[in-house]
């Protein structure tokens, strides 16, 4: 699928490459008739003017006047034989003329770079003329600044099928997650209902009590697994639950495995009561995973803090601890698929933990800060 995707993108960019280099070719020469035949325009309509000052035949000053008043597009500037602008000039904005003094003569010196001027020789002795510079029509304009627009647009529709080939990406990547988390809760399911059978067997034999104490216990917290692994995929049915309550239960669940060497904290500034819509088993999954993260990172030895503080618009958990941290390089990655230190596991538990915390709870979660050798704190936000 990746490789698919990764041609996609190439047969893409190889075509918008080439709309592009063959609009660039074709506005170039598009360009230069046009220039070619405005220049043409210009050169007629100074005859015009030519025909005006000198002829007095009145067919042809009334047709050098109508081709004279013929140029609406094509802006010139004119000026005497040593280059002083006269007051004679043709479709310029005469707002900017009259409000900036030195309109018209950067706008004579851009036509100059433009093309060459058009001359009127009036007399040779002494030399008299007039030059007339022009510069590009708004059409002319327009050809120019096409191969640009075209290119912002051929851009902007393979960033368009670019972003929709990875959300159908992405969607086909959580249908393959949501699909594997509910056919391993149904296979889970069957196991789970045997053990509880046997489990009611055990019971009535006496002798047994402390023992199927034990197994409940497990049998329970697989239970509790297939319970979460089934709401993966579906939005879950959210409960108004005390937060506080349930952050103690699981750090008294994770205090009992991890030993005498790990010190658990919890500090909720007083309060014994937060109340947030969550949904319960699979809260307490984050919390889990966090914490489990946490004895891994300190490996047996050390101190886990969890702070819980209720803001005016959210409630803020962080769990942080005393472990080896995480490198800069790595503090992006670690809720990626896959990503792990550790020598055993899938690398799947931050990247459930962020699912939970940010599509069916619509919260953030995020590294807050980490440090090698010192340790790392993930933070939690979820909106009242």
């Amino acid at each position: 699928m990746i490789k698919q995707w990764l041609n996609w993108r190439s047969l893409l960019g190889l075509v918008a490459v080439l709309i592009v280099i063959g609009t660039v070719f074709y506005s170039e020469s598009l360009a230069k008739k046009i220039a070619a035949q405005e220049r043409n325009n210009v050169a007629i309509w100074v005859e015009a003017q030519k025909t005006i000052l000198n002829s007095s035949d009145s067919a042809n000053l009334n047709l050098a006047t109508q081709i004279s008043s013929g140029n609406i597009n094509i802006p010139i500037i004119e000026t005497d034989e040593k280059d002083n602008i006269s007051n004679n000039y043709l479709n310029l904005d005469t707002f900017d003329v009259k409000e900036n003094k030195n309109y018209l003569s950067e706008t004579l010196e851009s036509f100059k770079d433009y093309a060459p001027p058009i001359v009127l020789v009036i007399s040779k002795k002494p030399y008299i003329a007039n030059k007339y510079y022009y510069g590009p029509s708004e059409l002319l304009k327009e050809v120019k600044y096409y191969p640009i627009v075209q290119l912002v647009i051929v851009f902007l529709f393979i960033v368009i099928v670019m972003l929709a080939q990875r959300a159908n990406y992405n969607s086909r990547q959580n249908q393959v997650w949501a699909g594997m988390a509910k056919e391993t809760a149904h296979q889970l399911g069957t196991p789970v209902s045997s053990l509880q059978g046997w489990l009611e067997m055990m019971r009535q034999v006496k002798g047994n009590e402390a023992i199927t104490t034990e197994i409940e216990k497990d049998v329970n917290r697989l239970l509790l697994i297939t319970d979460r692994f089934s709401k993966i995929g579906s939005m879950p049915n959210l409960e108004e639950k005390n937060i506080i309550e349930l952050v103690e239960n699981m750090m008294d669940y994770i205090k009992k495995r991890a030993g005498g060497n790990v010190h658990f904290e919890l500090n909720t500034f007083g309060e014994t009561y937060i109340l947030s819509l969550i949904c319960p088993p699979l809260f307490d999954w984050v919390i889990e995973n966090l914490l489990k993260n946490a004895l891994d990172a300190m490996e047996g030895k050390g101190n886990i803090l969890i702070t819980i503080k209720d803001a005016p618009a959210q409630i803020i958990i962080d769990v942080a601890d005393t472990g080896k941290g995480i490198s800069k390089v790595n503090i992006n990655k670690v809720f990626n698929p896959g990503f792990s230190t550790k020598k055993r596991g899938w690398g799947l538990g931050l990247t459930l933990t962020k699912r939970i915390i940010e599509q069916y709870h619509k919260g953030q979660i995020y590294v807050l800060h980490s440090e090698l050798g010192k340790g790392t704190t993930f933070r939690i936000v979820l909106n009242k």
